[in-house]
């Protein structure tokens, strides 16, 4: 696989550590969780998120770490901080994470949460109605699905899922056949729901909730009939997650990736949580077993999986403690239209979701499927879920004798299994399923239409920020544009012929792409813009991504700050660059925001001498996304429209007093408070363009 990548050497004091930088995300999301304006539910799912983000964090980058210690590599990133230092601050800094998220969800959510009528019950205030309900739904729905194993030498320890419920229980005594192991592990199986609800006739409170955890502990001992349980500790390990396929070796990229997944739950253990009751030598032995470190080792006062808590605020019917629902509204000209294709002809389309709908791109697909006119339909897909109408309609196209291609990314990460099973059904109806190049993720978010109309083949195109992914649409914040441009057509369908067949890359007249052009074109604006102040004119540079990691970008910002470029940066999550730091950075500003909707879209504005540049991408500011996936960068040709998304993707940010975290030079954030009136991007957004006050 050729690597497109910047080689320069950079000075390691220019930048901050990734794990380090995400791990500070992850402060600013249970910061959300603490916040008494947050609506108490989504309080507790913000802290469900934190330990959901955890978890993907240790699965794949703490395991990276691991893994360049394991093979003896001293190297370093552009930080300059070795793997094993970073391990060290990274494990210190997760566990003063964890601390602060079970404080929070002991000593006030739940209490919060009682005094509201949701109720998570502990053992010890079972009445003896609810015990006999509980002893009653263990006998018939707990105990047929447990196989206990006691550990001896005809017993090995079994082998243990990724994260999934164990127990480990300390045993006295011995069994029917004279066995004494005294140490036995009882594996829930993830059909066992790990909350349960217990009727409203034996609870005080209108919603009162027990856990599988719980349920276990108080019934163990019939599992091991005449023995005397000492003690009983819930465990969970968190393991390597990242998926290899050797380009080398694999000849049928679907069928290798299978077998690998297979696997994705047994990879290396990299950390062990248990209940902070655990007795100091279980969790030797576990550790042992695990060959894992007391650094790896992560104490709960609580149940060991806060995930598992994240569908409790679905459950509990009670709006006033819920964040307020709204319709996504639809813009005017496809209000007004039924005929989709006639008003993208009218003029390109702007859709910013959440705010506004989705629905367009699904009603435009739809449309696509069952017009006798449509002739072909192209469109990459990363991730759309098990149940997408988008795949779907691609389906009943090619049924219906329309020339269907899916360029289908099988390595999007933990959307494998979902991407495979789509890829076997489209197959089935005759869609021509391609996996990109391999080696490169296909990241990109395309979807093109060729139909027949007067003078001839016209291209329709729908070009986004976000996954074709109707459930994520509805709390990511994306732009997705509707265009006819023949000029853009001409590019999108130069980018499909590229993936899906052989050749050189040609130059595209409009969008820029990843791995040939983005990353150059991206260095070229910033330096273009410091050439303007340079040279006395206007420099601005405002962009909105994920993520800044790519040294070479990184270097070019602060070149343009110290020739006057005025820098401001929205980065959601982790972020590489030192802003305002004296000599290096001092014009360069960075924010985060935090809030309801996950901050999503990539926004780029170069003022470019007045010519005003603006481009949307797929693609954050990282190595990744600009030399080992294919992504797209297109403009904002429409001077409407880029109004539109300098209003609403970027000034709107800009000027957010309340869910706005600055960035300091040392790497810390520090979160914005409201001085005279109080301006919430988010909330702007859903009042301007979805009607909500």
């Amino acid at each position: 696989m050729h690597t497109f990548s910047s080689k320069k050497n950079y000075p390691t004091e220019h930048f901050f550590n990734r794990e380090l930088s995400l791990l500070r995300f992850q402060r600013r999301v249970l910061a959300q969780a603490a916040d008494d304006e947050v609506p108490l539910l989504e309080r507790l799912r913000f802290l469900c998120i934190v330990s959901s983000n955890l978890d993907e964090f240790f699965e794949i980058r703490v395991s990276g770490i691991k893994e360049q210690i394991r093979l003896g590599s001293r190297v370093a990133g552009n930080d300059g901080l070795p793997p094993a230092e970073l391990l060290e601050l990274v494990s210190q800094e997760v566990h003063e994470i964890i601390a602060e998220q079970y404080a929070l969800l002991n000593d006030d959510i739940l209490p919060a949460l009682e005094a509201e009528g949701v109720t998570f019950l502990r053992r010890s205030l079972w009445t003896e109605a609810q015990r006999d309900w509980i002893r009653e739904y263990f006998h018939r729905e707990v105990m047929p699905v447990l196989t206990p194993i006691g550990l001896d030498p005809a017993h090995p320890f079994p082998r243990v899922l990724n994260k999934s419920l164990n127990f480990a229980v300390e045993l006295e005594g011995r069994d029917a056949f004279g066995r004494s192991s005294g140490a036995a592990i009882v594996q829930a199986p993830r059909a066992l729901p790990r909350v349960i609800r217990l009727p409203r006739e034996i609870c005080e409170q209108e919603y009162t909730f027990v856990f599988l955890s719980s349920i276990l502990h108080d019934h163990v001992g019939e599992l091991f009939s005449g023995m005397e349980v000492k003690g009983c500790y819930q465990f969970r390990v968190t393991r390597n997650s990242d998926l290899f396929v050797d380009e080398e070796e694999v000849k049928d990229l679907r069928a290798s990736l299978k077998g690998e997944l297979q696997q994705r739950h047994f990879g290396d253990a990299v950390r062990l949580e248990v209940a902070d009751n655990c007795s100091e030598e279980m969790a030797d032995f576990l550790l042992q077993h695990f060959r894992l470190g007391r650094s790896d080792l992560y104490q709960t006062p609580g149940i060991v999986n806060l995930v598992r808590l994240m569908q409790v605020p679905d459950w509990v019917d009670r709006p006033a403690l819920k964040y307020a629902p709204f319709l996504p509204a639809l813009p005017k000209v496809l209000d007004k239209r039924r005929d989709v294709f006639a008003a993208i002809r009218s003029g390109d389309i702007l859709l910013h979701h959440p705010f506004q709908s989705f629905n367009p791109v699904i009603d435009l697909l739809r449309a696509a499927a069952d017009d006798p006119q449509v002739l072909a339909i192209k469109m990459t897909v990363y991730r759309t879920g098990t149940d997408s109408v988008l795949m779907e309609h691609l389906a009943r196209a090619s049924q219906k004798g329309k020339e269907v291609t899916v360029v289908l990314e099988l390595m999007a990460r933990f959307d494998e299994e979902a991407n495979i099973t789509w890829a076997n059904r489209l197959e089935e109806v005759g869609v021509h399923v391609v996996y990109g190049v391999f080696g490169y993720k296909t990241h990109a978010k395309l979807l093109m239409l060729v139909r027949r109309e007067e003078g001839g083949l016209r291209r329709y195109v729908h070009l986004g920020t976000g996954n074709y992914h109707p459930r994520t649409t509805r709390f990511y914040t994306d732009f997705g544009l509707l265009t006819c441009n023949a000029e853009i057509g001409d590019d999108v369908a130069e980018v499909f012929k590229q993936i899906t067949g052989l050749g050189k890359a040609s130059a595209l007249k409009h969008l820029w792409q990843a791995p040939f052009a983005l990353q150059p074109n991206v260095v070229a604006a910033i330096q273009a813009e410091a050439e303007n102040a340079r040279q006395g004119g206007k420099g601005r540079i405002i962009a909105k991504m994920n993520a800044l990691l790519e040294p070479e970008t990184i270097e070019a910002l602060y070149e343009a700050s110290q020739a006057g470029v005025e820098i401001d940066l929205i980065v959601r999550g982790p972020c590489a660059l030192k802003p305002r730091v004296p000599g290096l950075s001092d014009n360069i500003r960075v924010r985060s925001v935090v809030g309801r909707f996950l901050e999503h879209h990539r926004i780029f504005y170069f003022h470019a001498g007045g010519k005003e540049k603006m481009y949307l991408s797929s693609a954050d500011w990282m190595d990744r996304n600009f030399f080992r996936r294919i992504e797209i960068a297109f403009p904002v040709l429409d001077a409407r429209l880029k109004r539109r998304v300098m209003k609403e993707g970027l000034r709107a940010y800009l000027l957010d007093n309340c869910q706005a975290w600055e960035m300091q030079p040392d790497g810390g954030y520090r979160r914005k408070h409201p001085r005279g009136t109080r301006r919430t991007a988010q909330m702007i957004l859903l009042s301007e363009l979805a009607g909500v006050s």
